[in-house]
């Protein structure tokens, strides 16, 4: 008896959670053929959860869009680019390369380079490159200064070009 009325309190309980979730209430005939629509209405009743669309598009002011790393041109034609000096902060998400201090051996100067990627577009304003140059002149006194010169530009216009031929590269691919 004891198992009897277990079974059946199990069975009510069961019955009583997919009833309420609305799973026996749902028509096919009164959802809309088109995904956008099918998805406005869900969102609309409830139903859906909604990743904000400035995210995915272009519209938000703050920010583009951004795909994986490895298809977007302008990010792989930074890294290659910058292969010759080891990386100290790589963030695809914010879209922020740092480079560690790197400098010749017997030199008592230091460069970091920093490129921030203002878009994901190839475009001579996508890109803030900041040179930073350190001079010591023993391991405890050094001095840090941002590099106001033309090597910033020469390395942006390098990755640019980089990047259009990685990207002509991808849609001939894409084209195959």
């Amino acid at each position: 008896m004891k198992r009897v009325l277990k079974y059946l309190i199990s069975f009510v309980l069961i019955s009583l959670f997919l009833t309420s979730c609305g799973g026996f209430k749902r028509s096919g005939k009164d959802q809309p053929v088109n995904a956008k629509d099918r998805v406005k209405k869900n969102i609309e009743e409830g139903r859906g959860l909604k990743i904000q669309s400035s995210i995915l598009t272009n519209n938000n002011p703050r920010g583009g869009s951004f795909s994986f790393a490895s298809s977007n041109p302008l990010w792989r034609a930074t890294l290659e680019k910058l292969d010759f000096i080891p990386l100290s902060n790589v963030d695809y998400a914010g879209g922020v390369i740092i480079t560690d201090w790197y400098g010749d051996v017997n030199s008592d100067e230091q460069i970091k380079i920093a490129v921030k990627f203002l878009t994901n577009e190839i475009r001579s304003d996508a890109l803030d490159i900041i040179i930073y140059k350190k001079k010591c002149v023993d391991i405890n006194t050094c001095q840090t200064l941002k590099l106001e010169n033309n090597t910033s530009n020469e390395i942006k216009a390098s990755i640019l070009k980089r990047a259009t031929i990685l990207k002509k590269k991808l849609e001939a691919k894409k084209d195959d």
